[in-house]
């Protein structure tokens, strides 16, 4: 992506190197760490402990890691700006911003506290999204999808969440998993795949203002392919199940933020009539 490194966005709320006790974890910890344990098909439970706060990093070793990080956080912060930038655009006055909570390890929100195994993740509550910066490490290594479009991706993913809880969408889904608990994976898939078309309107928005560079909609494209259920679920369990899914197959997410990318507009984006 074409962008100037600069300074940190006035949304961005830099918890790095505060210490949160990995003990007392409220019931949104333990719905996130029993959610991620279905989806990925690993015991993110037992990263809850029962025990005393993880212990506190050596302040030169936060501060090595603060520098090693800063192009990032810049970047992030250029990504939170665009996209929200965009969203005004897109809703008027309707659309308010969300806060980007940068931490390490474990960090607490509005929906509970969560460690950073969790991955990234949007709070409707306080209306914040919350990212270990070094999931975009895991991002490259464990999923295979590298470049700065594939990181773009997933905090454009996470501001679609906050779209969403902004339209009702949110709760909406809410109550209908409540009322239905049967449909409950079925209306999650679709969920989130509208958040990946959404992802793609400001991606759309990208192309049009031509910072976008040769090869970006590829790595978006395979971030989004990368996270599908079956793909996560073949590497951790080696096989799959798709009444499972909660956030829908690989062709599911890229078709979805494919959508987006193409057509720009919010009502392309409607997974619960298509």
């Amino acid at each position: 992506m074409r962008w100037t490194p600069g300074g940190v966005s006035g949304n961005v709320e830099d918890r790095r190197g505060m210490g949160v006790g990995r003990g007392a974890m409220g019931i949104g910890g333990v719905v996130i760490a029993l959610l991620l344990s279905v989806f990925f098909g690993e015991d993110f439970l037992s990263t809850l402990g029962t025990g005393p706060a993880a212990p506190a990093r050596n302040p030169a070793e936060q501060q090595a890691r603060d520098r090693q990080e800063e192009p990032l956080v810049q970047f992030v912060s250029f990504v939170l700006d665009d996209a929200q930038s965009t969203w005004h655009k897109l809703l008027g006055e309707r659309y308010r911003d969300a806060k980007l909570v940068l931490f390490r390890d474990a960090v607490e929100s509005a929906c509970g506290t969560a460690p950073a195994e969790v991955g990234p993740f949007y709070c409707p509550a306080d209306e914040k999204v919350y990212i270990d910066l070094s999931f975009y490490e895991e991002l490259d290594g464990r999923f295979g999808a590298p470049g700065d479009f594939a990181q773009a991706y997933v905090l454009a993913h996470e501001i679609g969440h906050h779209v969403q809880n902004i339209l009702g969408l949110s709760r909406k889904v809410s109550a209908a998993q409540r009322s239905n608990p049967d449909a409950a994976n079925e209306l999650s898939v679709r969920l989130e795949l509208q958040a990946d078309c959404l992802a793609g309107v400001w991606g759309h928005s990208t192309a049009k203002r031509g910072i976008l560079e040769h090869g970006d909609i590829e790595e978006g494209l395979g971030a989004a392919a990368a996270v599908g259920d079956d793909r996560i679920q073949r590497r951790t369990r080696g096989s799959v199940n798709a009444d499972s899914f909660t956030h829908g197959s690989s062709a599911q997410r890229t078709e979805w933020f494919r959508r987006g990318l193409t057509s720009g507009q919010v009502s392309n984006c409607d997974t619960f009539r298509r």
